[in-house]
């Protein structure tokens, strides 16, 4: 996914269902064996990455629209933890780093928004979106089961939680956001990582789905992903993949 990570523009097939082409939010989001579903329809959703910190304010509308324009039905981003967390506990969300200006464009042009949290995200992002004083917290080893760093995962994803309910941008409340990310790609590494990456897997799960968005999770590329969230394909060819459980959709993010 090297390559493509570095275009800000880049499709990605949700789901399979029925197309509809009006967006409504306050939105009862779920899902079955066969797509999302929201508001009791199932939905095809097209979606493309307008990674937000890659430009600044004054484009973000125009990108936003031509997406629109392009066919797009959700916008999906990451959030970048050493962006908006430099210093430990010292948080940044101005100029091109105001994810809820950002968010609100988007729901402005009537798009979703799919926000994958991570915290670690990769997207050729200096180190995966780490901020590098977590690197120097005693203890600590990064993406395994290891209590500091849980404990610093936990605190920044629910801050990014806690900030969108606060705005009210989650489809439950009235927002664009119907899908968020916990992790990214970590199947593709796991098994560096012997037993603990699968206790770690199953923390991290629970631990975003405790934070209570009234949306789905998912998991990119984690074929071993807890039932309570989505996993879903990461690769050029997702024509073969098929879910871990019978109960969600096939997904490609």
């Amino acid at each position: 996914m090297a390559a493509r990570g570095r275009e800000l523009l880049i499709l990605s097939v949700f789901a399979v269902g029925v197309l509809a082409t009006t967006v409504t939010f306050g939105a009862n989001v779920t899902y079955d064996h066969r797509a999302l579903v929201i508001d009791g329809k199932r939905r095809v959703l097209i979606s493309g990455s307008i990674h937000y910190p890659r430009s600044t304010p004054d484009m973000w509308p125009d990108l936003i629209q031509k997406s629109k324009d392009g066919g797009l039905d959700v916008i999906e981003t990451y959030v970048f933890w050493n962006l908006h967390e430099p210093v430990r506990n010292q948080y940044d969300f101005e100029g091109r780093k105001d994810l809820v200006k950002f968010i609100k464009l988007v729901a402005e042009a009537g798009l979703y928004v799919h926000l994958r949290i991570g915290p670690y995200v990769c997207a050729e992002w200096n180190y995966g979106g780490f901020p590098l004083w977590l690197h120097f917290i005693p203890g600590i080893q990064l993406r395994t089961d290891n209590e500091p760093f849980k404990a610093e995962m936990k605190r920044f994803t629910a801050k990014i939680v806690d900030i969108m309910k606060q705005e009210n941008l989650y489809a439950s409340q009235g927002g664009p956001i119907i899908l968020s990310q916990i992790e990214n790609e970590y199947g593709n590494i796991d098994s560096a990582y012997g037993s603990a990456a699968k206790g770690y897997i199953n923390w991290a799960a629970s631990m975003a789905t405790s934070l209570d968005t009234g949306v789905p999770w998912v998991m990119c590329q984690q074929a071993d992903a807890p039932s309570s969230v989505i996993n879903t394909c990461n690769g050029f060819y997702c024509d073969q993949f098929t879910p871990n459980s019978v109960k969600s959709p096939k997904m490609w993010t």
